[in-house]
């Protein structure tokens, strides 16, 4: 079975339409596809697919992993709180910006949240566990993950 990696996705031969998609088309397939589609808003399935693009990032280091999620523009993210058990990362610019303020208290972004979880479980070489504690789309101003090492 062929199984593609993160330098598989690198690779480009579109002419015309080059290396980008809409930020809609991601939006739609997230959040209409996988969160409305799916038992559970496809939590467990954003989460795996997370896990395991986590684990394929060409990442050494929480630096070089927050570097890679600023190139691959899921977001512009920053430490707020760091100590030897966890790290607190405010991701501001993320792909829910601007979308409407849901009135629940609603997380969406569960799957970025994966990727630093598999990132930083494989980089670590031990249980990561990374929860989204605020939300664009909950009215707050960026969105944030509480990563327990």
């Amino acid at each position: 079975m062929l199984e593609y990696t993160f330098e598989d996705m690198r690779k480009m031969n579109r002419d015309k339409l080059g290396n980008m998609v809409p930020l809609e088309l991601f939006r739609t397939i997230r959040l209409i596809g996988l969160n409305q589609g799916l038992p559970m808003g496809g939590k467990g399935t954003t989460l795996t697919i997370g896990r395991k693009i986590g684990e394929n990032l060409p990442v050494h280091t929480v630096e070089e992993l927050l570097q890679m999620f600023e190139e691959l523009r899921i977001g512009i993210p920053r430490v707020i709180e760091r100590n030897e058990h966890k790290i607190i990362v405010a991701v501001d610019d993320c792909f829910c910006k601007g979308l409407p303020t849901l009135e629940d208290e609603k997380m969406v972004c569960d799957l970025e949240g994966a990727i630093l979880e598999g990132a930083l479980t494989k980089m670590m070489k031990r249980r990561v566990t990374v929860k989204e504690t605020k939300c664009n789309v909950s009215g707050h101003e960026h969105c944030e993950y509480e990563i327990k090492l």
